[in-house]
């Protein structure tokens, strides 16, 4: 595919509310990423997962320590420690001076609200939903006095603009992603409900900042003055992409047509937030009690374990793992584990059903949200004067929609042959085993056959491998990773910042002088009573030269990852699957990119203002390393003896990296397609249901067509709650680009420790270092030194002969 004639684009946010905080791009639910300045959190997600198996490839994607806390005690308490803690500095935010020019009466207000306090970190331990209403209108209502002021003293001059703009995005920034990401990681009803009353509130905010003619004339001038040659490329960046987003956000409309838009943004907020409780909701709603253990028969001990955990969590006290009872979940541990393994096929069935009807039926149908949604999106794409969504989607990516669809294209047709020969394997092998559904597989049967067959096929056993792969170690080796490729030191700096629940980690990143660049949390347990699921990425605060610290020095990005993996049971660490290693290194690229940048530029620092379909880029060519030798064995140590993973296990294991990688792909293809097909031809109420396409856009992409009932569109949070909209196809379009940088290291050899430091330099330096501030066809030439190939990319899925023939 030619990438030569992708636009120097800024990513747009698909969801609505975004004014001129498009700036703020950046990466796994949380509530997507954002425009230029997210004001939603900006949340990298991994793709959808694969069909439970042990090792897909490629596959996927929503803060605290107050320096002045409203309990004297803590306050004395936080200051002792700091003043005794050899921790390193952390970075400043700017939420000081909320209650300057306030009123007595809101002082009050902000007196006792963390929210409104001068924090180092967002104080998640004492932020309550009964904070939310006061504290978010406080601060909105100080931020729109802050924009009209801003309007009427405006020039078209870096400070007189940019940075009192980068101030105000970020403020609301900071304050409304701690919020939010309170209600992925710890919802509560209440949570929910302060949220849904001040959320219009704070659009309303946005869409006045990002239908600003005031400002959107004074970016205008910067472009059209005489100085603009002479701007950094980081500078032009940031203008062009303020005035893209300023016509998308509704600049130029007038009276009824901005007074419609505005209510399409309000409408769409709402509902894509609805559509994400309901997919949360209906999660927590299934659960299925079993107490003969003939029923899950073939359930390895730690699905055991942790399904009578759940059981005692919900009640039965006296639950084992070895007596029951057990509790089953729609939970990805759970529901996985299920499909994988056991032998009861009614109950796979079972299970496959719920999952795929998840929010279809009932007061969490989803149905009715998707059909608004993309009508609403559809009359707004029209109103901004495009023909469908996807291509107001598009207008600030690298791609446009016949790009993505050619790159798909080429994808499915080297994939397509050998998901038939995946087929054919898989119902061979099913009749050597006198399995009765031989002929006839089903949905639910291909997760448990395909991995009989890969067990048989390479004798890897993934509930065997469990114990080589505990997070301690596996953290161990990813930071050792890290150090080796990049030169940084990442230390625990727990008790620094507070955090939401006891099992998140707080870590430091130091570079090679010992001087702290950044800080991130880690949250890497299932907790589906108030949690999310899947796993992604998001920024705290971002690096930035405005925001200094007292002194002078940019303020430092914080980021946090979040995962969903199984928890420790008794006495035994968190025993993780590889694809859960795989998952945690994706999300670390993503973190990686956020933390390392050396933009100090805010509004384009990290993750913000990479183009969407980029921004997979770090967080997929992370997931390589975890088939390098050194990097694979410096982790996969038996938690109880510290034996290394034997060596013709490794090698097997890289046998096994190809396995049914064509029936992989095309899964995702199907995925991106349906996507594609629901924002560009799709026409809301017309002859064809959603399930219609969904139908018709399977039968190109899937050997099995889907059942009749499937219901799996009001479950794809990553389109209709999060930013993915007119946007699935960036995971293959970044995992182009991620294969092709890895391919980098394969070319100097992976075994040369110098070669391979250079080159990690270099990517550093360009990948991970430049942000926004420059186009990433642009930074991607100066890391590889040519354009991009899918050469790599089909070569890594045993895919490259196939595609040659066809």
């Amino acid at each position: 595919m030619n990438f030569t004639s992708t636009s120097n684009r800024s990513p747009i946010k698909s969801t609505p509310l975004l004014g001129a905080l498009f700036l703020l791009m950046a990466t796994r639910v949380c509530f997507s990423r954002s425009i230029q300045f997210p004001l939603h959190p900006v949340c990298l997600l991994r793709p959808l997962p694969p069909p439970p198996r042990f090792t897909p490839t490629h596959l996927p994607k929503s803060r605290p320590c107050p320096l002045w806390s409203p309990s004297f005690s803590l306050c004395l308490r936080l200051h002792t420690l700091r003043h005794k803690s050899t921790a390193p500095h952390p970075p400043r935010t700017t939420t000081r001076s909320f209650a300057t020019a306030a009123s007595m009466a809101t002082a009050a207000v902000e007196e006792g609200n963390p929210l409104l306090k001068d924090f180092e970190f967002p104080p998640f331990d004492a932020v309550q939903a009964e904070h939310v209403r006061p504290g978010i209108r406080a601060l909105l209502k100080k931020l729109e006095s802050e924009i009209v002021e801003l309007e009427k003293t405006v020039e078209p001059t870096w400070p007189k603009l940019v940075e009192p703009l980068e101030k105000i995005m970020d403020r609301l920034v900071v304050v409304w992603g701690a919020v939010n990401h309170l209600k992925a990681v710890k919802d509560t009803p209440e949570l929910r409900s302060a949220i849904e009353e001040v959320q219009p509130e704070k659009v309303e905010l946005e869409l006045k900042l990002g239908q600003s003619k005031p400002l959107y004339n004074a970016f205008k001038a910067i472009r059209e003055s005489s100085d603009w040659e002479a701007l950094s490329d980081a500078h032009k960046r940031i203008v062009e992409a303020q005035l893209k987003v300023a016509i998308l956000n509704g600049v130029s409309l007038e009276d009824d047509k901005r007074e419609r838009f505005n209510k399409i943004e309000q409408e769409l907020a709402r509902l894509s937030k609805k559509f994400g409780e309901n997919v949360l909701d209906a999660t927590k709603r299934f659960e299925q009690v079993i107490v003969d253990k003939k029923e899950i028969e073939g359930l390895p001990a730690t699905a055991l374990g942790l399904a009578a955990q759940t059981a005692v969590s919900k009640g039965h006290e006296n639950a084992t793992a070895e007596n029951g009872p057990w509790v089953i979940t729609l939970d990805a541990p759970s529901f996985m584990a299920v499909m994988q393994h056991a032998q009861n096929r009614t109950l796979r069935e079972e299970l496959y059903r719920a999952y795929l009807t998840r929010a279809s039926s009932g007061d969490l149908d989803n149905t009715a949200i998707i059909d608004q949604i993309l009508k609403l999106r559809l009359e707004k794409a029209n109103l901004l004067g495009y023909k469908s969504y996807a291509e107001v989607s598009m207008a600030t990516k690298m791609a446009t929609v016949d790009k993505a669809e050619e790159l798909l294209e080429k994808l499915r047709s080297a994939s397509w042959n050998a998901a038939v020969q995946d087929m054919e394997d898989l119902k061979q092998f099913c009749q050597t085993q006198g399995a009765p559904e031989a002929n006839d597989l089903s949905h639910w049967d291909i997760t448990f056959w395909s991995e009989r067959l890969r067990e048989s096929k390479y004798e890897i056993n993934e509930e065997e491998l469990r114990p080589y792969f505990s997070l301690p170690k596996v953290m161990d080796g990813l930071f050792s990773l890290a150090k080796m490729l990049f030169g940084i030191e990442i230390e625990p700096a727990d008790g620094l910042a507070p955090v939401w629940n006891k099992d998140v980690r707080f870590y430091c990143i130091k570079d090679s002088t010992g001087s702290p660049t950044a800080y991130f949390y880690f949250d890497p347990y299932s907790r589906p009573s108030e949690k999310r699921g899947g796993a992604w990425m998001d920024e705290v605060v971002a690096r930035s030269r405005v925001l200094s610290r007292d002194d002078g020095s940019p303020r430092l990005p914080v980021a946090h990852m979040v995962c969903n993996q199984m928890p420790p049971v008794g006495d035994k660490p968190s025993l993780m699957t590889f694809y859960e290693v795989e998952t945690v290194f994706h999300e670390f690229g993503h973190a990686l990119q956020h933390m390392l940048t050396k933009q100090d530029e805010g509004l384009v620092a990290g993750i913000r203002g990479i183009e969407w379909d980029a921004v997979e880029l770090p967080s997929q060519f992370m997931e390589n390393w975890c088939y390098h030798r050194d990097t694979l064995m410096g982790i996969a140590k038996h938690y109880e003896t510290g034996e290394s993973l034997p060596e013709d296990i490794y090698n097997k294991l890289l046998a096994a990296r190809t396995y049914r990688a064509g029936s992989q792909s095309l899964r995702q293809l199907r995925f991106s397609f349906l996507d594609l097909e629901l924002h560009t031809k799709y026409v809301p109420g017309g002859s064809e249901s959603i399930y219609d396409v969904d139908q018709r856009v399977s039968r190109r992409t899937q050997l099995i067509p889907p059942l009749p009932e499937d219901r799996f569109l009001c479950s794809f949070q990553h389109i209709f709650a999060a930013g993915y909209a007119a946007g699935y196809y960036s995971y293959k379009w970044a995992e182009v680009l991620s294969a092709d940088a890895f391919s980098a290291f394969e070319d100097v050899g992976l075994n040369d420790d110098k070669a391979v430091q250079e080159t990690g330099k270099r990517f550093r330096e360009t990948i991970l270092a430049l942000g926004g501030g420059k186009a990433p066809l642009e930074v991607f030439v100066e890391f590889r030194g040519r354009e991009p190939s899918p050469e790599a990319l089909l070569r890594h899925n045993g895919l490259l002969s196939v595609s040659a023939s066809a």
